[in-house]
């Protein structure tokens, strides 16, 4: 009996999932299954065919060019000593507040998220510089953890953000909409995240105790180490905002930035720059590898008619379009919770986006969802990934610990994507204004 080609198309989603959750490498993986899902479908030559052509398109598409400037931008931010400043800076102001140090943590995370495309890298870098300050203070491990770890969900909403520019080329819309869409969603995350642990240091005073009160004059004082950072988000947002520049030119001249912030403040020296380009190296290696596997992937999907067959079922069934969009959304949590955020976007956008495009949805509107979700499987059990890295850099605190206490801010991310679902407008209102 031969199959369809959407049965064929179903089947290889399936093995991919299977394969994933089995722990296997990601790139390889939809490479594999992109190749023998083409080659059934279409021919051998042409399955071999797109080990010819996609890693060079894609290697050779200048718009993703801004992905490894953006990544570079935050190293150099991080090697520079900016991040140190920022958590000085929101200390001085915020750490007097219950749960000081846990605040100064989300404010100083949402400062560098400003100037910084990883969300990886946003943690690594508190989990050195804050861990340390809540131990001596006598933080309650857990929270203290949990904190950190919803700070680095951020960098992930904030623009730049790498996952926003990944979603803007899948979709065909523009990156810059995308960034400025992100804004106030990202404040917003940052308010939640600090409700939450004024609500939380409310019921227990003892998990976050207050800091040492600072002068008006030492708070004032402790400004001029964040004027950089804000320098180089003014320039890349307000340049795109303005269509001064491309984000290619946003990402260079933010890296261009952040490199000679850090050499005027003598903090990145010889061996900060060889770091920053090696670190730079990894992630962007990581992602280009697992982007070339999912765009033949892609192919597969494309030639099996799998997204456009479950477009025209769902978007044809007499049912209210929020349900179909709640569906997806709990969808998300469920894989949110059992792989990364860069294949599950790249994986699931194709699907859905044009399902959601025919229900109605606006598609900048629907990217900032999709990185809502991200955030939350940022922090979500088994496989999140900020929580491995947060576990990583400090051994002597279990993992669970460490969930327990991000199942707060998970559960204050998921009213945030309630609201945001009430109220579009609140993602739209700034890109409406982008000339």
């Amino acid at each position: 009996m031969e199959l369809s080609s959407v049965t064929i198309g179903l089947l290889g989603f399936i093995v991919l999932l299977v394969l994933l959750l089995s722990g296997m490498y990601i790139g390889i993986v939809l490479a594999f299954i992109g190749f023998l899902g083409f080659a059934s479908l279409a021919s051998l030559d042409g399955g071999i065919g797109l080990f010819r052509s996609i890693p060079y398109s894609t290697f050779a598409n200048y718009d993703l060019s801004c992905i490894p400037l953006f990544i570079l931008m935050g190293t150099f931010t991080f090697y520079g000593g900016i991040s140190g400043d920022l958590y000085d800076m929101a200390y001085k102001w915020l750490g007097r507040l219950p749960g000081g140090l846990a605040m100064a943590t989300i404010g100083a995370c949402a400062v560098f998220s400003a100037v910084s495309g990883s969300s990886l890298a946003c943690a690594a870098t508190f989990t050195r510089v804050s861990l340390p300050e809540m131990r001596r203070h006598q933080y309650d491990p857990a929270f203290a953890t949990g904190s950190i770890a919803a700070g680095g969900t951020l960098d992930i909403m904030i623009p730049p953000s790498v996952m926003m520019i990944i979603y803007a080329l899948i979709t065909e819309q523009s990156i810059g909409k995308l960034f400025l869409a992100g804004f106030i969603p990202g404040a917003l995350e940052a308010l939640f995240y600090f409700a939450t642990i004024f609500i939380l240091c409310k019921r227990n005073p003892n998990i976050g105790p207050r800091g040492p009160s600072t002068t008006l004059k030492e708070k004032f004082a402790s400004l001029k180490g964040v004027w950089m950072a804000m320098a180089l988000f003014i320039a890349v947002i307000g340049g795109l905002y303005l269509g001064v520049f491309s984000p290619t030119e946003a990402g260079g001249i933010g890296a261009f930035g952040a490199f000679v912030f850090g050499v005027i403040r003598r903090k990145l020296k010889w061996q900060g720059i060889k770091e920053a380009l090696f670190e730079t190296g990894q992630t962007v290696g990581m992602i280009f590898f697992v982007l070339v596997g999912c765009m033949m992937f892609n192919s597969f999907l494309a030639i099996s008619r799998l997204p456009f067959e479950v477009a025209n079922y769902v978007g044809g069934l007499a049912v209210n379009r929020y349900l179909i969009l709640a569906a997806i959304l709990f969808l998300y949590v469920i894989l949110g919770a059992l792989m990364d955020e860069l294949p599950m976007v790249l994986l699931t956008v194709p699907v859905f986006y044009p399902l959601l495009m025919k229900l109605g949805f606006d598609p900048i509107w629907f990217g900032i969802i999709i990185i809502m979700m991200c955030v939350l499987g940022m922090i979500a059990p088994p496989v999140g990934i900020i929580v491995f890295i947060i576990a990583g850099m400090a051994p002597d605190i279990p993992m669970a610990t460490i969930y327990r206490g991000a199942f707060p801010f998970f559960l204050a991310a998921l009213l945030l994507v309630i609201v945001l679902v009430a109220f579009p407008q609140i993602v739209l209102f700034l890109p409406n204004l982008m000339k």
